[in-house]
């Protein structure tokens, strides 16, 4: 379920000069840049610009292009937002004009120019690196083994990937148990229903790890566009590498910070800021003085990696590397030294001085997984000993992230608890469940320095939730603005929830422009169940039959009945039979086209709000299918009532 178009720039002024096409592909563009380290100075915007062709890289260099920037904005070390960026952005282009005397006569010309040219614009070295990880990692698949190796100077990995079955697999790799596979169609030859139905899946599934794909469709991977396929394949392996920089996975992590407070905001951290960390305690074990902020320019001259590598590999430490002059020779020694280690991967020496920040990032993650240098004895610390009562919360932090994070892309959180703490992405998420309810006038937008101006945008939230009718007993803006978990993952439920029943509202030619209730959902699922001639019913979303799976599967062969193998169904009677269930219903509902959010476990377990937003998910999909026959919801024989009722359920806030 995607959201609606919210507001992206607020100053009238800017909105003017651009089209809102060109606002979302700019914000596109920003949003990557910024998410390479986390986040945005005024410093890093010359080469991120140049790297991404925003601006005619043929035009200006990378030296023209900084001093122009810090021409308009001396303060090399302030963070940009969106809006500053674009001001840049308008700056630079007036200045390109001037050079090339092109007549362009307004943004919008240059802007589609520019624009066309990064969207078909792909990096050969991270297409090379991406390949090799490729080959590595799906060499022994079964179904695949007919197309690789890869080669990684062709564009043949653009046709492999064209049926989405490899795509899938690498999510898999990325995060198993993501895909069940059973549900991937792997015939030689398919048809364009059954390849169509491997793009919707992988698509859903990459949404459902944490992938950004606003911006790629079913049809673009059929056409194979090269700079919108090796996004997704980007993003799917970054996820990979990042994978066991948490304290779950790697304990020994607590070794970077002191106290429990700090262990507690390490955790709160996105992966590329722990691994940026833990590179500058690794090399405060060193001579050398800098301290490494990002992926790109931090690391071009190679003598952090030098410094790095002789701290984790001293068995192959020489220390005449430090004494040699050019950055590049530099470069390929530490690549010489990576190799001894056994973890040289992803980039050239050429990629290390020419700073580019995802095979970077790449290359560090791989040595933190080959060798992080860290004890072996993991602190005895409290906290850690109770991680594992935070598993619950933990998947619902992770069922909103990803949920808020699908929308449009214009917002993009690392933590739920961290990142909405100043009030402005709740109030942007209001804004595109319920278009035009925000008061953006009183608004304050970050970065926001006075604690009170938070306080005010949080207040508006939870006015705006009382005014939708959400459950918000004894909860203060000051709440949020505090971080209490339990009070946002509760609000976040509840907003959730009205975006799917309004969603389902507006398909007004099915629900009569009546408003939508749980219990109409309920009644739906029943009834289509029914209809197909099975027994099985669900009596609420807390219905403990629901652990099987088997009603899902029901209801999904209702709505396709070709979509469910009923072969490979268990009789759920096990924990691995009914976990073999559960994953099944989450691979047939993506793959028929619902954007869901949930763990197999949610199901077994019967997590009541994720029951809902399934069932929710199904019937939405089903009610917009043109073909579709079934009798309007909200009929006089259905419920007027909410069976998930706030100030009852465990998801209310007291």
């Amino acid at each position: 379920m995607s959201g609606f178009v919210g507001i992206l720039v607020s100053d009238p002024w800017l909105q003017n000069q651009f089209t809102q096409v060109e606002l979302r592909s700019l914000k596109s563009h920003f949003t990557s840049m910024k998410r390479e380290s986390g986040k945005l100075t005024v410093s890093d915007l010359a080469s991120r610009m140049g790297k991404s062709k925003v601006v005619g890289d043929q035009n200006l260099s990378n030296e023209e292009r900084a001093t122009l920037i810090q021409n308009f904005h001396p303060n090399l070390n302030d963070e940009v937002d969106f809006e500053f960026y674009l001001r840049i952005y308008l700056n630079l282009q007036a200045h390109v004009n001037a050079i090339i005397g092109s007549g362009v006569k307004n943004s919008s010309a240059f802007l589609k120019a520019a624009t066309t040219t990064l969207l078909h614009t792909i990096s050969d070295s991270e297409k090379s690196s991406y390949v090799a990880h490729i080959n590595n990692y799906l060499s022994g698949d079964e179904f695949l083994n007919k197309y690789l190796p890869i080669n990684p100077s062709s564009n043949d990995l653009f046709e492999v990937a064209k049926d989405g079955v490899l795509l899938c697999k690498l999510i898999n790799v990325a995060v198993p148990g993501t895909i069940d596979e059973r549900a991937i169609n792997t015939k030689s030859m398919l048809n364009p229903w059954e390849r169509n139905e491997n793009h919707t899946l992988c698509l859903n599934s990459a949404k459902a790890i944490g992938c950004t794909v606003v911006n790629i469709g079913t049809q673009d991977i059929i056409e194979g566009r090269r700079h919108l396929v090796l996004g997704v394949i980007s993003q799917i392996i970054k996820i990979q590498l990042l994978a066991d920089l948490n304290l779950k996975k790697t304990p020994q992590l607590v070794e970077l910070v002191g106290d429990s407070k700090d262990v507690e905001e390490l955790m709160s951290l996105p992966p590329e800021k722990i691994l940026l960390r833990w590179m500058n305690f690794q090399l405060r074990k060193t001579e050398y003085k800098k301290t490494v902020t990002n992926f790109s320019s931090d690391v071009k001259d190679a003598e952090a990696y030098t410094n790095l590598l002789n701290v984790l590999a001293p068995e192959h430490k020489n220390p005449s590397h430090l004494a040699v002059k050019s950055s590049f020779e530099r470069a390929k020694l530490v690549l010489e030294h990576a190799d001894r280690m056994g973890c040289r991967r992803y980039l050239t020496a050429k990629d290390i001085v020419e700073g580019s920040p995802n095979l970077n990032l790449a290359f560090v993650a791989h040595i933190f997984q080959h060798r992080n240098g860290l004890s072996t004895q993991t602190k005895q610390i409290s906290f850690l000993e109770n991680l594992a009562d935070d598993i619950q919360i933990s998947r619902e932090e992770k069922a909103f992230r990803f949920w808020i994070n699908s929308f449009d892309g214009s917002l993009y959180i690392n933590n739920v608890f961290e990142d909405l703490r100043d009030g402005w992405i709740l109030l942007q998420t209001l804004d595109k469940v319920s278009p035009g309810i925000v008061n953006w006038k009183v608004a304050s937008k970050p970065p926001i320095k006075l604690p009170f101006k938070k306080v005010e945008n949080c207040n508006q939230v939870v006015k705006l939730g009382k005014q939708l009718k959400f459950s918000l007993v004894n909860i203060a803006g000051n709440d949020i603005v505090q971080g209490n978990k339990k009070l946002i993952l509760a609000y976040l439920w509840q907003l959730m929830r009205y975006n799917i029943l309004q969603l389902l509202k507006n398909l007004r030619l099915h629900s009569n422009g009546k408003e939508i209730t749980d219990v109409d959902i309920l009644e739906w699922a029943n009834a289509k169940v029914r209809n197909n001639g099975c027994k099985t019913r669900m009596y609420s979303f807390r219905d403990k039959s629901l652990s099987d799976g088997i009603f899902f599967l029901e209801l999904l062969s209702s709505v396709q009945p070709r979509s469910v193998n009923w072969s490979l169904v268990t009789n759920g009677v096990t924990d691995e039979e009914k976990k073999m269930n559960a994953t099944y219903v989450i691979s047939i509902a993506r793959k028929l086209g619902c954007s869901i959010f949930l763990l197999p476990e949610d199901i077994i377990e019967v997590n009541q709000k994720m029951m809902l937003t399934l069932t929710a998910s199904i019937m939405y999909w089903t009610l917009k299918q043109p073909l579709h026959l079934n009798k309007p919801i909200g009929s006089p024989d259905s419920h007027n009532g909410n069976l998930l009722d706030d100030s009852t359920s465990d998801s209310s806030i007291e």
